[in-house]
C-alpha cells in the first residue's frame, strides 16, 4: 500500500467531498475507483469536454438508446416485481 499526496484548491476538495458523500463514498474510495476504472479503460473513464453541443449530442444519443431499448413500467410495483425476478 502507498500514499498519494496531491495539491488541490480547497473549494474543489470541499465540493468533491460533498459529491462523493452524497454517493456514499469517501475521497479515498472515489480516487481508488477513478484510478481502477482508468486502468480498465486504458485511459480516462470519461471524455472531458466543456462543449455544450458535444454534451447535448451525447445526452441525446443516450436518451434515444434508452427509449429504444429500455423497459417501461406502469407502476413501482411492476418495477419491483421485475427486479426481484
Amino acid at each position: 500500500m502507498t500514499t498519494l499526496n496531491i495539491r488541490i484548491d480547497e473549494k474543489i476538495k470541499a465540493k468533491a467531498n460533498k459529491t462523493f458523500e452524497d454517493m456514499g463514498l469517501d475521497m479515498s474510495s472515489a480516487i481508488k475507483l477513478f484510478l481502477t476504472q482508468s486502468i480498465k479503460e486504458k485511459g480516462l473513464p470519461f471524455t472531458p469536454t466543456n462543449n455544450d453541443a458535444v454534451i447535448r449530442a451525447r445526452w441525446d444519443k443516450e436518451v434515444a438508446h434508452a427509449l429504444k431499448n429500455g423497459k417501461r413500467y406502469g407502476s413501482g410495483a411492476e418495477l419491483h416485481k421485475d427486479l426481484l425476478s
